[in-house]
This record gives structure tokens, C-alpha cells and sequence, in this order.
């Protein structure tokens, strides 16, 4: 999807990249996406999950101050102290929820918009992915398919039990419960699905934080309308030569 024309600013072309997640945080791998001679890149690691302060893994940073708006607030700001009038925007799996999300309050400021791994915030793709979806080779439910620390005790809800566990006043639960939907994440981009961590996830402060953003997003179904993102793809301005 592209969004009018492209705009170039003192020879270098801004691009500002949405990591996954939430919680992903950004890697070398999200700047190797460009040519550095082509692009000014902006590697945008969002609330609690990386560069920023304070980090999610501890059981003190307050997650109500974390939401989507808020993050788009940031990107704002972010573009303003960079001295950027547009930007093309790069987001990937929930960077994409987060580019579309910008891209529609700020469309202005948008010259082009890249996605992959497209997801739009939408209750039932989040139902798929924690019910069953790509985590489960068989006819077993997702919560029968989840580590045995989340199999839920509420209905079955994965997340909810997840959620609880985070929260729990024992350090070592918490951690495990961490490790475990860090689990039942890995299996997700695996194929045929593992029961092993994905190496990111072993750091157990990445853990944390990634389980706690993740549940957190979740929870408040990303504070998006369900359904409310597609509809104002329309209102875009269209690509060049459509």
C-alpha cells in the first residue's frame, strides 16, 4: 500500500519502523531493510520494551499509560524532535495494526506505507491465533496445544490466565508464566510448531516484557474498534498510477 507521493528531505528519503509485538522491540535486522545511503531510518522502540524507560519487565511500570493512542502521540512527537514534515511508515505484524492506525489519524504525514505480516487489530484474528491457528498441527483446541502453565483455568481463555499469572505476587510465577507465553509465541513462527523458545525470548527481562505488553494490548483489544481500521483504508489518497 503506498499513500501520494514520495517526499525527500536534504538528500535522504525519512522512514519510521514499527516493530511487532507489542513488545518486540527494534533489531539490526529492521534497519538492514534499508539502504542507509537511500534513507534516513527511525527505529521507533515503543513504550516499555526496549530503548525506552521504564522497561515493562518490571512489576512496577504502570501498563495503563500504554496504549495505541499513546504510542501514536509518541510517533508524533518523535517526527516533530527529528525535524520531519512526512515519513514513509514500515510496520509488521503489530506494527502493521500500529501503521494503519497512524496512517489514518495522520495521514498527512504519511508519504508511503509498508506492511507485512498484516494484522488490523480485529477480536476475531486475535481468537484465531489463541484459540487454535498456526500453534496447533491437530484438531486440539489452542489452550489444549498452550505450555501447561496456561492452559486455561477461566473458560480456557489462554490470555486471561496468562494475565492473572503476570500479575501473581510470586516473582517465580510470574517468570514462568512469562516463559510460557513466550513458549506458545515461538510455536507461532515455527513451522512445524516447537515447544522450544525462539532465542529471543531467553532473556528473561525480554520475556517478561514481551508477555506483560502482549496480554496487556490484548486485553483492551488494542483499544482499536473492532473492524474500525479497514474502512478508513478508503480514505486514503491512492497510490500512484491506480
Amino acid at each position: 500500500m503506498c499513500i501520494g507521493k514520495p517526499a525527500v528531505t536534504h538528500g535522504e528519503k525519512p522512514a519510521v519502523v514499527l516493530h511487532g509485538g507489542p513488545g518486540s522491540g527494534c533489531t539490526i535486522w529492521h534497519r538492514r531493510l534499508f539502504d542507509p545511503h537511500a534513507y534516513r531510518v527511525v527505529l521507533f522502540d515503543q513504550r516499555g520494551c526496549g530503548r525506552s524507560v521504564p522497561h515493562a519487565s518490571d512489576p512496577n511500570t504502570d501498563l495503563a499509560v500504554n496504549t495505541t493512542p499513546k504510542l501514536i502521540a509518541d510517533m508524533e512527537r518523535l517526527r516533530r524532535h527529528l525535524n520531519i514534515d512526512r515519513w514513509l511508515v514500515l510496520g509488521g505484524s503489530w506494527g502493521s495494526t500500529l501503521a494503519l492506525a497512524y496512517a489514518e489519524s495522520h495521514t498527512e504525514r504519511v508519504t508511503e506505507i509498508i506492511l507485512f505480516g498484516v494484522t488490523t487489530g480485529r477480536r476475531r484474528e486475535v481468537d484465531w491465533c489463541s484459540a487454535a491457528g498456526p500453534r496447533c498441527s491437530s484438531r486440539r483446541s489452542g489452550s489444549a496445544c498452550a505450555p501447561p502453565c496456561l492452559r486455561g483455568d477461566r473458560d480456557g481463555d489462554i490470555i486471561e490466565t496468562c494475565h492473572r499469572l503476570l500479575h501473581d505476587r510470586d516473582p517465580a510465577v510470574r517468570q514462568q508464566a512469562a516463559f510460557g507465553w513466550c513458549t506458545w509465541e515461538s510455536a507461532g513462527i515455527a513451522w512445524p510448531p516447537t515447544p522450544r523458545l525462539a532465542p529471543r525470548f531467553t532473556d528473561p527481562a525480554y520475556a517478561m516484557a514481551f508477555a506483560r505488553l502482549v496480554t496487556h494490548y490484548v486485553r483492551h483489544n488494542a483499544w482499536l474498534e473492532d473492524d474500525g481500521l479497514l474502512p478508513g483504508v478508503g480514505r486514503w489518497l491512492p497510490c500512484p498510477g491506480s
